[in-house]
């Protein structure tokens, strides 16, 4: 296992500088004042305004910092050491209020000793890691009592689907159910810039289904508020996608009941006296 995620941070530092000059990043409008948050999260977070937020997995902090603006106390956290260093350096060239920690999600409890009112994460960050209930583990442990966890995340579905060019179909290609063994992959460029090369081709993924997603959480002592699912996308998988005029990525109509994301809200139930005694 340490194996695969230190050879994937060799790839996540690798692209940070392909990534930070693709357009689908777009640091410059992100300069100008625009946000990288989605309808998603806006909604369902809320106002963090005042409130102390920790992103897990936040790569080079373009979310993180689009909570900062809006008003949170907000904390970043990532594997990748070049990517922790290109989100400091534009945090500090831009002036906003936000912090970043290099660390991979399994070892913050030993680097970071806060609670937080909001920890978030966000599309994409669950394929990298190997063990569910330790990742949960760690999100409870730094949400306060009466805090929230949110995650809008890939839908597992999503993820066991390849697209064939000969067919024009989707096809079924990947497990849905955890497998302990890593899924390896290996591509010349990275997602974000097909033009640019990733210096660290190869990168492991696991595979989780909604169900251990969900009791992942329960199992550690969250309480669910709500699991919501969409048929839609925040980028385009698969070539046969068109962008409908709110800018979310739709899949043909006979794919239509195809769920792509999801949302997980849950809060943190304990009271302070009981998670101090227990």
């Amino acid at each position: 296992m340490d194996e695969c995620m230190n050879t994937n941070r060799d790839h996540w530092n690798g692209v940070v500088s392909s990534h930070v000059k693709a357009p689908s990043y777009d640091v410059d409008g992100f300069r100008a004042g625009e946000t990288t948050l989605r309808p998603i999260e806006l909604e369902e977070v809320g106002d963090v305004s005042g409130k102390s937020l920790l992103h897990l997995q936040c790569h080079f902090g373009l979310d993180t910092m689009s909570w900062a603006r809006l008003g949170a106390r907000a904390t970043g956290v990532d594997f990748s050491d070049e990517a922790i260093s290109t989100a400091q350096s534009l945090s500090s060239e831009l002036g906003l209020d936000a912090r970043f920690i290099c660390s991979n999600v399994y070892d913050l409890p030993d680097v970071l000793d806060e609670q937080f009112d909001v920890v978030f994460t966000s599309y994409g960050v669950l394929a990298w890691l190997p063990d569910l209930d330790r990742w949960a583990q760690t999100v409870a442990h730094f949400v306060k009592p009466g805090g929230t966890f949110h995650i809008a995340e890939i839908h597992p579905i999503e993820s066991m689907m390849e697209y064939d060019a000969d067919t024009d179909e989707l096809r079924w290609e990947y497990p849905y159910f955890f497998q302990s063994e890593a899924l390896r992959s290996e591509c010349a460029h990275t997602y974000a810039a097909e033009n640019a090369a990733a210096n660290s081709p190869v990168t492991y993924e696991w595979c989780h289904s909604l169900g251990e997603i969900v009791t992942s959480l329960i199992n550690a002592g969250l309480t669910i508020e709500y699991l919501h699912e969409f048929p839609f996308c925040c980028y385009q998988p698969f070539p046969c996608m068109t962008k409908d005029e709110n800018g979310w990525w739709r899949l043909p109509e006979k794919y239509r009941d195809i769920p792509l994301l999801f949302s997980i809200k849950a809060r943190n139930n304990l009271s302070s006296i009981l998670r101090t005694s227990g």
